[in-house]
């Protein structure tokens, strides 16, 4: 939830926190200024389902999911209270409504501010350059698997080539399982802290004596992804 949307609540109860608070949230500082706006989950697609785990529900197969649509249902959050058999009982967190649902149609979820003890599994490879240097693909959710990378190569990264979303406006780009439309006052503030989060990841994979960071952008992001790489990495 971001910051506005807890200002509005708060102010139904009292008007003068409420514009305390906004006049703090607005308060300038130095270097690049925005709101900060976390994605809230993650899906946890190869976890197995167990009680207590906070969930999403999916549509039925072969219905493809409405990710542009902010109040789609299939991303309210559920808690599993039991499960019988392929049946899990689960409690929505908002209202405390409950519904059955078989296994096969949920999916577990972690807010993106939990540990998350990332582990990379094989799935297979082409063998074709004998001893020349490999490449490896990563499949999942990049800002866990950046951090995934840190175990084995924090610090000793010599280049980094990110080529990120636009956030141009003529297509939308997928966060927070969902799709920021070019009409979103938040487009970038969200933008600038999907960035920011990955970029300090990359500082800690660089080599500190000898690296670069090269980042593809068009002229409607480059001069905030300049100040929040200087901010985040300080390669300017």
């Amino acid at each position: 939830m971001q910051a506005q949307d807890l200002i509005k609540r708060v102010a139904g109860y009292d008007e003068d926190l409420a514009r305390d608070l906004q006049k703090f949230i607005g308060s300038r500082k130095l270097g690049l200024v925005y709101e900060e706006s976390k994605p809230e989950y993650v899906r946890l697609w190869n976890k197995q389902v167990i009680v207590g785990d906070l969930v999403n529900t999916l549509p039925p197969r072969g219905v493809v999911e409405d990710l542009s649509n902010d109040n789609d249902e299939h991303d309210v959050i559920w808690r599993v209270i039991q499960i019988d058999g392929n049946i899990a009982h689960l409690l929505r967190v908002e209202d405390g409504t409950t519904c059955d649902i078989s296994l096969d149609n949920v999916v577990p979820v972690a807010r993106f501010d939990q540990s998350i003890y990332c582990g990379l599994c094989e799935t297979g490879r082409v063998e074709r350059g004998s001893d020349k240097p490999y490449h490896t693909i990563i499949n999942g959710e990049n800002f866990h698997a950046l951090e995934s990378l840190l175990f084995a190569y924090r610090g000793k990264v010599d280049c980094i080539y990110i080529d990120p979303p636009y956030n141009t406006g003529a297509k939308d780009w997928k966060y927070n399982n969902n799709y920021v439309g070019p009409d979103d006052r938040y487009r970038h503030s969200k933008w600038l802290t999907f960035m920011e989060d990955r970029l300090r990841i990359a500082k800690q994979l660089l080599n500190p004596a000898n690296s670069v960071l090269i980042c593809t952008i068009d002229e409607k992001e480059y001069l905030r992804l300049g100040e929040a790489s200087s901010q985040c990495v300080g390669l300017l």
